[in-house]
């Protein structure tokens, strides 16, 4: 059966009548041209051009019809109809149809600002390529937050014409509408999409017009123009008749006389010969015979003329069809690929190769990208001219040679280019099946980078691929599948699926202690990890006492300033930080970013930005206010440099930044740099990410303190749900979320529902937690606060004076919520007519509030007279 294909045009479904495209538009208001759409003589390069449009084909001939019929689709369609119907050029494979949108891209680019070709038969991998736009579209780098995100906002950019409302993307061999029509934007007049597809399902959605074999007359033109030579009329339409006028076969045919001199007559003798020869051996197959014949007899006069050359186009059939990095065979002379191995130990014979395919036409090379690619109908040729035992021994060495050429570090960004031509031929070379632990290594490499950029969707559909077969292969308990499983748990982790990740993790911990040991470097990063998912679970204590058992081993194992050593120290701060335990917190953080930020080796920026800002959020936890300003600052700054202001780091250290200005009563600027923050990570990460729900606890706070009570209960109300939905209604993090709800509906009057939630909120803080923690405390001052509005002043000293004594037993009678609980009970104690003690308890926690700044919110609140209200404010976990 033949393999239909289409190319698809996808107009804007919003355009204006009577609009009109580019040039040919402001030509018409002139009436310089006339209503015919022809491109330019000699058309501008759009200023921005993608690196991976194919080379003009200087051998494209006729198609003028089709060309002209689709420039008119694009442009005149819309004069007629708001919502134009998409439209589709439908015919068999090897017709020409990627040759067409290349021509077409080519012919009319000098009426575009943009023009971007994307390989579209792995959707997967189609993100990746539209945030390589960031940059020329002045957008927030791929770098600076990830894949996904980065191509949403190309697409969103595209849609709006900002900052360019002419462009032109051209999916090829999209096989899938439903996974590429996400992709697509819309509603542009001046935008257009081009889609090539095997695929008939695009009818449903567009008119289709037929692509058909060359006509007769365009064989003849073809040829001529291929062979450089006046062809006589009778024999050029002999060998278009026998060749079907299929363009892929006409191509290969002209290749191979042109390069060896063989006469038309006896390249049709041969092939008739080879015809026959596939239709004796009564094999069934989709590639119309034709295309098969021409296809043997150029590889035959191949491995006539140089065997080396043969041996490389078999190799590059079991690549996928986008282009290949030439790369991959300069770095694979230490490959162990034994069928490769002489030719790519020879420099000159490996240049030679790809030169003789070139004139053969078998491969296209595209020197400005480095690149070489075989069309995909011959990459299937060549693969089923081999038995499945060739098949599998050419297609290893084509793994072996992947994994050679990976950069080293595949969690550094630069390298970002390099994997981006190499994963596409992941799948298609059956790098999954692969049990070789080089190529798993690879494999895992690419997990790890999709990770790091922030593609996690890739990662982690690559990561459960791997994990399927490799089980299959080798068990659970291999070396390479428990460390698959770690980076998968993290992808998991990125992605939300908090219970997901504990659960692998958790069983991958207890597998990799029993497999590796418990002090193995592996089974030590994993710890690290699982003392995350704790985290995640409200389980501070565990996770505590985890990262203390993995930091004793660290040291005794790499050492104190290994870079594994000091992640350990700094989660360890952080476990402390949950726990309420200030000073351990302090003393450690400090020490792992001084040791961080001086380290030349193994700690990337990453670590050093992350480290930083947890010092500055347990300065300000600390009481020093003032300082963590100061710090925070610094961390935003570098942030903002390093990592640039859409980073997830830079944008979590915006949030503590902001905080620390509320404390310090900056409400404007805390106010401007949280609601930015809140925008910034809505957009890039969705309301339900971890570091989205976090600003939004932020934001209400500081909505609170400006005055501004309903729209800060709003984002209270939705903070609850959704911490309930993603750690659980019994996380301390949930109920922290419950005391700010309950603050609001105080303030509001409803003093009675704040009890409420402040009871239930306490009763879960004290279970999770103990009395012992800073939340606790909190949840009784603010009771106290509700019972106080009503009018059970008794009540609320009785909370107050024993809330007070356990604060000042735990972090102090000088520490700020020790004060604010005192100044709090006075105020109960006025109220029940225990004066004296009142003013004596007022007195002495002025004096400490005096040694502050005379400008500090809380010296004015307490010289006031007013009560303090404590709110939550969220982690980073």
């Amino acid at each position: 059966m033949p393999i239909d294909a289409l190319i698809v045009i996808l107009w804007p479904p919003f355009a204006r009548i009577n609009r009109r495209i580019g040039i040919h538009r402001d030509a018409r208001r002139r009436g310089d041209v006339d209503e015919q759409v022809v491109p330019q003589t000699v058309p501008r390069m759009p200023p921005i051009w993608g690196r991976k449009i194919p080379g003009r084909n200087r051998h494209f001939t006729g198609r003028e019809t089709l060309l002209n019929e689709l420039r008119k689709s694009l442009t005149e369609t819309t004069r007629a109809a708001v919502v134009p119907l998409p439209q589709a050029l439908q015919g068999l494979g090897g017709v020409g149809k990627t040759q067409l949108a290349v021509e077409y891209a080519w012919a009319y680019r000098g009426h575009y600002d943009l023009v971007c070709w994307i390989a579209a038969d792995q959707p997967l991998l189609i993100p990746s390529v539209l945030a390589a736009l960031t940059e020329d579209l002045k957008l927030p780098s791929a770098g600076s937050k990830g894949i996904e995100e980065s191509a949403e906002l190309v697409r969103d950019a595209l849609q709006r014409g900002e900052p360019v409302d002419r462009w032109l993307l051209i999916f090829d061999n999209a096989d899938d509408p439903e996974e590429i029509r996400p992709f697509i934007p819309q509603g542009r007049p001046d935008g257009h999409v081009l889609i090539t597809s095997r695929n008939s399902r695009w009818s449903g959605v567009a008119e289709t017009v037929p692509v058909d074999v060359f006509s007769t007359a365009e064989s003849v033109a073809f040829l001529r123009k291929r062979l450089r030579r006046d062809v006589p009329q009778k024999e050029a339409e002999h060998l278009a008749h026998e060749l079907g006028d299929l363009p892929l076969a006409l191509e290969q045919a002209a290749a191979l006389q042109d390069t060896t001199g063989m006469s038309t007559e006896e390249y049709v003798r041969l092939l008739a010969e080879q015809t026959r020869q596939l239709l004796q051996l009564g094999k069934s197959t989709e590639y119309p015979h034709t295309m098969t014949a021409a296809w043997q007899l150029s590889v035959h006069q191949i491995e006539t003329r140089m065997r080396e050359a043969a041996e490389v186009l078999r190799c590059l059939a079991f690549f996928g069809p986008d282009p290949i990095p030439r790369f991959v065979f300069e770095r694979g002379r230490d490959s162990g690929a034994k069928r490769m191995g002489p030719i790519l130990s020879d420099g000159i014979k490996l240049i030679q190769a790809f030169a003789e395919l070139g004139r053969f036409s078998l491969l296209r090379m595209e020197r400005d990208t480095g690149t070489v690619q075989v069309h995909r109908l011959v990459q299937a040729l060549l693969r089923d001219s081999l038995d499945p035992e060739q098949q599998e021994a050419v297609r290893h060495e084509v793994h072996l040679l992947l994994a050679s050429s990976a950069p080293t570090d595949p969690e550094d960004i630069a390298n970002q280019e390099e994997y981006a031509l190499l994963l596409p031929h992941v799948r298609p070379s059956g790098v999954t099946r692969c049990n070789e632990e080089a190529v798993q290594d690879f494999a895992l490499g690419i997990v790890r980078h999709l990770y790091r950029v922030a593609n996690w969707k890739s990662a982690r559909s690559l990561a459960e691929e791997f994990h399927d077969s490799w089980s299959t292969i080798s068990g659970d308990r291999s070396p390479a599948v428990l460390r698959l499983r770690r980076h998968l748990g993290n992808v998991l982790w990125q992605l939300g699926a908090n219970k997901e990740s504990l659960e692998l993790n958790d069983e991958t911990f207890d597998l990799m202690r029993e497999v590796f040991g418990a002090e193995h470097m592996d089974t030590l990063s994993m710890a690290l990890t699982y003392a995350a998912n704790l985290r995640a679970q409200g389980r501070f204590k565990a996770a505590l006492e985890q990262d203390e058992t993995s930091l004793a081993a660290l040291e005794k194992g790499p050492g104190a300033k290994d870079p594994m050593t000091l992640r350990a120290i700094n989660n360890l701060a952080l476990d402390h930080a949950l726990l309420s335990q200030y000073d351990d917190a302090l003393e450690l953080q400090q020490l792992a970013y001084m040791e961080q930020s001086s380290a030349r080796r193994g700690v990337s920026r990453w670590d050093v930005q992350a480290s930083w800002n947890n010092l500055a959020r347990v300065v300000r936890l600390s009481g020093q206010h003032e300082q963590a300003c100061d710090v925070g600052e610094a961390a935003y700054a570098n942030g903002i440099r390093e990592l640039k202001i859409e980073h997830p780091l830079t944008l979590a250290t915006a949030r503590d930044l902001s905080i620390a200005k509320r404390r310090m009563g900056d409400l404007d600027e805390a106010f401007e740099l949280i609601q930015d923050t809140y925008a910034r990570l809505s957009k890039i990460y969705g309301p339900d990410h971890p570091e989205t729900m976090a600003a939004e606890v932020a934001l209400s706070n500081t909505l609170r303190q400006t005055n501004h009570l309903e729209d800060a209960m709003a984002l209270a109300k939705g903070a609850v749900q959704r911490y309930a939905k993603t750690y659980g209604e019994q996380h301390p993090f949930t109920y922290g979320c419950q005391l700010n709800l309950a603050l609001l509906f105080r303030l509001r009057g409803d003093a009675r529902k704040a009890r409420e939630l402040d009871e239930k909120a306490r009763e879960g803080l004290l279970a999770q937690l103990g009395e012992a923690h800073v939340y606790t405390f909190t949840s009784a001052i603010n009771l106290a606060g509700d019972l106080a509005d009503l009018k059970n002043p008794a009540a609320a000293c009785e909370l107050g004076e024993r809330t007070l004594a356990g604060v000042r037993d735990f972090v102090g009678p000088k520490n700020g919520l020790s004060l604010a609980a005192a100044i709090n009970l006075s105020i109960d104690l006025r109220a029940t007519g225990r004066t004296k003690e009142a003013a004596t308890m007022y007195a002495e926690a002025m004096a400490e509030y005096e040694r502050m700044s005379p400008t500090h919110p809380e010296r004015l609140n307490a010289a006031g007279g007013k009560r303090f209200n404590w709110d939550f404010d969220s982690y980073s976990l």
